[in-house]
Parts: C-alpha cells; sequence; structure tokens
C-alpha cells in the first residue's frame, strides 16, 4: 500500500469542500493549533485518564467491595464491563473518527468519560458503579484511536516512531502508576476520589484540544458507514468476551457457554463475508495481508492477557495476604511502574535502530519470566525479591507497548489509521477483559478445588455446601472467611488456610500468564517496521 497524504479541514483559507487552497503559511504553522509537540501533550492528557482508569480501580476495588458490600463476581465487572465496552466499540470509534474527524471524536470522547467518572463518584450502588463503568468504556473508546490518528497525521514520518513511543509510555506509565495512585487517594481520601480525579483531568484536556488540536483527513477518507459491519462486528466481540467472562459461573461445560462462543463465531463469519461486499467497509479485510500488522494486533492481546489478568491479583495479594495498606501496596508496585517509565523511550529509540522485532520479542520473554517469578510468590515473601519481579514485568512490558503500536499503525495506510488505532487499543483491551475472565476462572477452579481439603487437613470443623462456597468467594479475594467471635487459635488457623489457598491459586494463575508470554515471543518475531509510517503532515514545525 502507498501513503496517503491528508487535508487540514480546519485551517484558515479552506474551500468549501474543505480541501486546503494553497500550503499554510509559516505564520500558521508555528501557532498553537496543530503544533505537533503541543498535539502530543494534549493527547496523552487524554489518554492518561483512560489507560489510569485500566488500573487505578484494581487497587480501589477492596474497598468498594467493602463499602457496597459487593461480592467477587460483581467487583470482577467493575473491571469487566469497563474493558467490555471498550473492546466491543473500539473499531467502531476509530471508523468515526476516520469518517468525520479524529478532533471531534477526541473531544466528546473526553467531555463524556469525565461525566461519567463523576458520575461513579456520586453512585451509592454497585449496580450504579458498574453502569457507568460502562458509559466510561464507550466514551474512552471514541478517545484513544482519535489520540492516535491525531499522531499520524500531526508528525512527519522521521518524528513519528519518537511520538509513538512517548504516548506509549504515557499509557505504559499511567497503567502501571493507576494502583499507586489508587493507594493515596483510598488511603488518604476514599475510594470515589479514584473517579473525581479524572473530572478536572478531562476539562483540562477539553480546553486543550480545543484551543490545539487540528483536525486532519486523508483524501480518501471514507464517506459512508457500514452500519451492518458495525452490528455485526460487535454482536461477535460481545458474545465472545460475555461467554469468556461468564463461564466461570455458568461452568465452561454449559451449553449458555458455548452457545455465546458459537454465536461469536458465527457473527464473525458473516461479518467478514459482508465486508468483502460492501462497498466501503468498516475493516478492509485486505488489512490483514499484512503479516506485521496482523502480528501485532496479536501481541498486544496476548501481553494484556499476561499484564491485566496478573495484575488483578497482585493487588489482592498485597493488600488481604499480605495485610497492606492501599497507599503501601501502590509503593510496592512503583518498581514496575519505574520500569515501565524507563524503559519506553529507550525502548522507543531501540526500536528506531533495530526495528520492533527484536525488542518486542526480548520484551515477551521477560515478561514471561516475571510471571512465572510471581507464581513463586509466598505469604512471607519479601518487599525486595518481590520488587525484582515486578521490575523485570516492567522492563519487559516497555518494548511491547511501544513496539506493537509502532507495528500495527505503522503497517496501515493513512485514512484507516482510526481503525489501525482501534484495532490496537481493541487489541489490548480485548487481551485485558481475557486475562482478567480466563486467570479469574483459573484462580476460582484452584481454589474450589483445595479448599476443602485444605480446611480438613488443618483440623477446622467441617463446612456445609453452603458455607464452603461462601468461603471459596472470600479467599478467592484472599480475605480468611473468620467468624466473629472465633478463638484466637482458631481463626490463625483459618487465616493460613485462606492465604495458602489463595496464593496456590494466584501461583497458578500467574504460570498460565508465563505461558501466554512465552508464546507471544514467537509472535513478536513475525513483527517488522510499518510500510507505511509516513504521516503525511503539513502542518506545524518540529
Amino acid at each position: 500500500m502507498t501513503s496517503q497524504t491528508t487535508v487540514d479541514t480546519t485551517g484558515p483559507g479552506d474551500r468549501a469542500d474543505g480541501v486546503p487552497s494553497e500550503p499554510p503559511s509559516p505564520a500558521a504553522a508555528s501557532g498553537l493549533r496543530g503544533h505537533p509537540w503541543l498535539t502530543l501533550i494534549t493527547v496523552a492528557v487524554g489518554v492518561m485518564m483512560v489507560a489510569l482508569d485500566g488500573t487505578i480501580v484494581a487497587i480501589a476495588n477492596p474497598a468498594i467491595q467493602k463499602d457496597l458490600g459487593a461480592t467477587f463476581a460483581q467487583v470482577q465487572w467493575i473491571t469487566n464491563g469497563y474493558f467490555l465496552a471498550l473492546a466491543v466499540s473500539l473499531i467502531t470509534a476509530g471508523k468515526l473518527g476516520d469518517r468525520f474527524g479524529h478532533r471531534q471524536t477526541f473531544l466528546v470522547g473526553v467531555t463524556g468519560f469525565a461525566a461519567a467518572s463523576g458520575a461513579i463518584g456520586l453512585s451509592g450502588s454497585i449496580a450504579m458503579v458498574v453502569t457507568f463503568r460502562v458509559f466510561q468504556g464507550l466514551f474512552g473508546a471514541l478517545l484513544m484511536p482519535a489520540a492516535l490518528g491525531l499522531l499520524r497525521a500531526t508528525f512527519p514520518a522521521e518524528k513519528l516512531n519518537m511520538a509513538i513511543g512517548i504516548w506509549g509510555m504515557v499509557i505504559g506509565a499511567s497503567t502501571a502508576g493507576g494502583p499507586i495512585l489508587g493507594g493515596v487517594l483510598v488511603e488518604h481520601v476514599n475510594w470515589q476520589s479514584v473517579f473525581f480525579i479524572n473530572v478536572p483531568v478531562g476539562a483540562l484536556a477539553l480546553v486543550l484540544g480545543v484551543l490545539i488540536l487540528r483536525d486532519h483527513r486523508a483524501e480518501n477518507a471514507p464517506r459512508s458507514f457500514d452500519l451492518l459491519g458495525i452490528a455485526l462486528l460487535s454482536g461477535a466481540m460481545f458474545c465472545l468476551v460475555w461467554a469468556l467472562i461468564k463461564a466461570p459461573a455458568w461452568g465452561w461445560g454449559d451449553g449458555r457457554t458455548w452457545a455465546f462462543i458459537a454465536g461469536s463465531v458465527l457473527l464473525f463469519g458473516l461479518f467478514s463475508f459482508w465486508e468483502t461486499r460492501v462497498g466501503e467497509p468498516l475493516i478492509p479485510l485486505a488489512l490483514f495481508r499484512s503479516v506485521p500488522l496482523s502480528a501485532g494486533v496479536v501481541l498486544m492481546v496476548l501481553m494484556a492477557i499476561a499484564f491485566m489478568g496478573g495484575l488483578f491479583f497482585v493487588t489482592f495479594y498485597l493488600q488481604n495476604v499480605h495485610g497492606m495498606s492501599p497507599i503501601d501496596a501502590g509503593l510496592h508496585l512503583l518498581p514496575l511502574t519505574g520500569m515501565m517509565i524507563v524503559g519506553s523511550p529507550l525502548a522507543g529509540a531501540l526500536i528506531t535502530k533495530l526495528g520492533p522485532r527484536i525488542p518486542l520479542a526480548g520484551g515477551m520473554a521477560a515478561t514471561a519470566i516475571a510471571m512465572y517469578g510471581m507464581s513463586t510468590l509466598k505469604a512471607d515473601t519479601s518487599s525486595g525479591l518481590m520488587s525484582v519481579w515486578f521490575a523485570l514485568l516492567g522492563l519487559g512490558l516497555a518494548p511491547v507497548m511501544v513496539g506493537a503500536t509502532e507495528v500495527i499503525v505503522g503497517n496501515a495506510p493513512m485514512e484507516l489509521s482510526g481503525v489501525a488505532g482501534g484495532l490496537q487499543q481493541a487489541g489490548m483491551q480485548i487481551g485485558g477483559s481475557l486475562g482478567t475472565a480466563v486467570l479469574g476462572a483459573v484462580m476460582a477452579s484452584k481454589v474450589d478445588s483445595d479448599l476443602a481439603g485444605n480446611w480438613t487437613g488443618a483440623g477446622l470443623p467441617k463446612l456445609t455446601p453452603a458455607q464452603l462456597d461462601q468461603a471459596s468467594q472470600a479467599v478467592q479475594v484472599g480475605v480468611a472467611p473468620v467468624p466473629h467471635g472465633t478463638p484466637a487459635a482458631v481463626a490463625a488457623k483459618i487465616t493460613s488456610v485462606a492465604h495458602d489457598t489463595f496464593i496456590s491459586g494466584m501461583s497458578l494463575a500467574s504460570l498460565v500468564a508465563a505461558g501466554v508470554a512465552a508464546v507471544a515471543i514467537f509472535v513478536a518475531l513475525l513483527t517488522k517496521r510499518g510500510e507505511n509510517a509516513e504521516a503525511g503532515a503539513g502542518v506545524g514545525h518540529i
């Protein structure tokens, strides 16, 4: 494919059809609007909210669970509802940006995301929290691909990799920094503040966006909208993620689980067939003829399964097993955050010099080793040893965050930059949802199979099936089910059994995550530098 030039649809001197009658003047180019680095700062503020909310809630989950009396399954839905909404709508949102302009979709996204965040902080029930988390996901889906589309159109080719590297650093740092900020807010304010903080950040992103962002569109940008394609793809992705989320409750052998999986396969098939017939498809299937682009999407999914799924249990491990406060738990994850902040720009420079293949494969190898190390954690593991595995995980994730984005966006034509951004983010969000759901199922299965034997082996009174089920729900989040008034000696035994059983489940889930990361090493070897990386930026000076 050849790269496409872009037209500036908001600059002075435009003709009625939106095509500039002459190139922008140097005076216009040197102003605030459309300046590449200011554009990067603006979109970074917006995407920071979305990336932060992917993990900041993890540290607040125990407080939300206690305050609202939520079950383990309901707590999972705080995360799953957000990821599900993002996963279902990201590609469609990217197409909206390609069709109507990335500037407009970005502004709508930051406004809606901030408003939904404020609504969550005002919620008084777990149902309201989950509902507004879904709205957060929908508006976040508008924001994320638009940010990549704006960068692709604003930066010239020789600076695009650097911009994507910094953009990836912001996402990586925000994702990893969520637990630290969440810990400070939960411990010193309340869990609601975790969401209220998005309101001023969203307002800042909106003001910057109005003043700075300049809309760019490819000359051959889509002119129509594939409504049937949107319906088929959204339905297919919903059925797939819904089946994986509900499978732990229904059972993997349950007919309902396989009915949704079969429905997803059918809808994906119908979507693929329709995309070959429609004039302007939602996703031109020829896009996937690029092996590097396809590998980049798969890599994002596998990375997110290992990272998001593993992080979900680590927060419960630190708070409920080690007895740390939320802020202490966040600080213990500082090595992970720090290595992602330091590693991302270094990874960007390395990828620019060597290409993405070696850094991506090395990053996934480090991730696999780190997840294996996390499978060895015990109730009395020292902070120093934990820090080693957390730091290695951050070092492994940094090149993947940066490199996979460059591979996906750089191998897509300019007029599909929004769709490419949607694919990149959809891969990450689907992976996060799959990681939480599948590794959650692994954890629940292991706890259910071990708890009764461990309980009896410790000489504790036998539990009824109902009591055992209730105890299992508590143990799955690392909580010891000690009834009020239990003698100290018995309480100590119950706590020991609960923590040992929780750790056995977390260890198995971490081993599965390590296996996923190991598979991703081979996928990374299929990647290469983008063939369509020329951005066609016509305004702004670097």
